[in-house]
């Protein structure tokens, strides 16, 4: 009795993909992490807690949480409404408009800083017209919020188009067809298909913003209490060869990084979870 061979895959195992999944994660990610709290370690306590509630070191977190969360959504808002234009609209130019949503991908930060200072300083193209108003973004944290702002778009935009292009438009005009205004149709119909990824757009986005350093350096001035962002302050204490107190900075960020990003995963998973049982 004879058996046919059976052919070898070409993709490797299970174990050999677990193997190499395994020790990719920690090269990476793992040990650089330990080393960080590792490092971080080599404080007492009081000196960690003294590092840590710095005045500056505060008024850091507060710009650098609060900016990437408002940009964040600032994104969440207008991305998925540029998604949609660029998905259900056709339009000359479309395919420029589509490729200009990647510039800040592929625009090196320092450049973006760069041109952003230039364009919102007092005599710049956009600021010379904000500034009679009052309006002042350079060397502001409104002009951090402008970085973050822009960096982050494309996260929300390039999550969000694939669900749209997916979307059956059909199911609008059903939703219509029985009595649904627009709003109506947005709200039951079309949010609930694409909140899990807005949601994800939207955490990528804020990730992003969090350790953002080259687009903000140039037009935040960096004044301390003022517009100081806390990868610059972990910069600054580097410079001056202060490891172990960028360290824990650092961690402090990293533990509220991660809080936050479980927090709304643990959302969208709530919400998968509700849209399959309902």
């Amino acid at each position: 009795m004879t058996t046919a061979a059976k052919n070898p895959s070409v993709l490797p195992g299970f174990g050999p993909t677990l193997g190499f999944t395994l020790l990719y994660l920690c090269l990476i990610v793992l040990i650089p992490l330990a080393a960080l709290f590792l490092k971080a370690s080599v404080l007492t306590w009081d000196q960690f807690w003294k590092v840590i509630t710095d005045p500056r070191v505060i008024a850091s977190y507060k710009l650098t949480f609060g900016a990437a969360l408002i940009g964040a959504a600032i994104n969440a808002v207008f991305g998925l409404l540029v998604a949609w234009v660029l998905v259900r609209y056709e339009f000359p130019g479309k395919k420029l408009v589509d490729a200009l949503v990647d510039l800040p991908f592929a625009l090196p930060t320092a450049v973006a800083g760069i041109t952003l200072t230039t364009l919102y300083a007092p005599k710049g193209w956009i600021g010379q017209y904000l500034e009679p108003l009052g309006i002042k973004v350079s060397f502001t944290p409104l002009g951090v919020l402008i970085a973050l702002t822009f960096i982050g778009l494309p996260f929300v935009v390039r999550t969000v188009q694939p669900v749209l292009q997916d979307f059956d438009a059909e199911v609008e005009e059903a939703a219509a067809s029985l009595g649904a205004n627009r709003r109506q149709t947005f709200a039951w119909v079309i949010l609930p298909e694409v909140w899990p990824a807005l949601l994800t757009g939207f955490t990528l986005a804020f990730a992003r913003a969090l350790g953002e350093y080259g687009s903000v350096v140039f037009i935040s001035g960096n004044m301390p209490m003022r517009t100081e962002i806390t990868t610059l302050l972990i910069i600054t204490k580097l410079e001056q060869y202060d490891y172990a107190g960028a360290t824990a900075i650092a961690a402090v960020m990293l533990v509220a990084s991660f809080v936050l990003l479980l927090v709304i995963n643990l959302l969208q998973w709530w919400h998968r979870r509700r849209h399959a049982t309902s």
